[in-house]
């Protein structure tokens, strides 16, 4: 006689449910990063930066003051009228979201021309990031001594400053393996 209940497993490996399952944590992780980004504007919570110190800052797609992307309607940007550029003793904060994937959000920045600027980095999604800034040349290269902070894991944010009194032009970039030649860069545009 057969069992009802064994009969319909009987020709699937164990395996097979554990492969599912990790298929269904992967769609239901790529589903909250897209909700994140997309959908969640503003708001503050506790952010790690890279001292490992505690900070205050809104999560990623409410980028402030100018950085571009969601949230930005209300921060004026270089060149316009109410802007007000960082400086060494008050950067002004620009966030950036590494990833999901091989892509920065914003893509293109715009700062005033020596102006000082702190980087603050979000990566989204399983993979580890990198964020390099400097004079083009030198990030495209990856050049040694080149500013940039590693290992920015899922979900973390770290932090760079980095004032812009060159000719320029600048950029920025991850250099985690293949991530740069998968197109995981972007421009600054100077003002002024």
């Amino acid at each position: 006689m057969t069992d009802d209940r064994t009969a319909g497993r009987a020709g699937i490996p164990p395996w097979t449910f554990l492969l599912i399952a990790i298929a269904a944590l992967i769609l239901a992780t790529a589903a909250l990063t897209a909700t994140l980004i997309g959908g969640w504007n503003g708001g503050r919570t506790t952010l790690m930066s890279s001292g490992g110190m505690m900070a205050g800052g809104m999560m990623p797609g409410g980028f402030a003051n100018g950085a571009g992307g969601a949230g930005t309607a209300n921060a004026p940007g270089p060149g316009g009228p109410g802007f007000v550029a960082g400086t060494s003793a008050a950067p002004r904060v620009i966030q950036v979201t590494a990833g999901p994937g091989y892509a920065f959000r914003p893509s293109t920045i715009s700062v005033a021309r020596g102006e000082t600027v702190t980087f603050l980095v979000t990566s989204m999604g399983p993979l580890v990031h990198e964020f390099m800034v400097g004079p083009a040349d030198a990030v495209a290269a990856d050049a040694t001594g080149t500013p940039e902070v590693a290992d920015i894991t899922m979900m973390t944010s770290k932090s760079l400053t980095f004032a812009f009194d060159g000719p320029g032009p600048y950029a920025f970039a991850c250099h985690a393996d293949g991530h740069y030649e998968a197109g995981m860069r972007g421009s600054i545009l100077l003002v002024g």
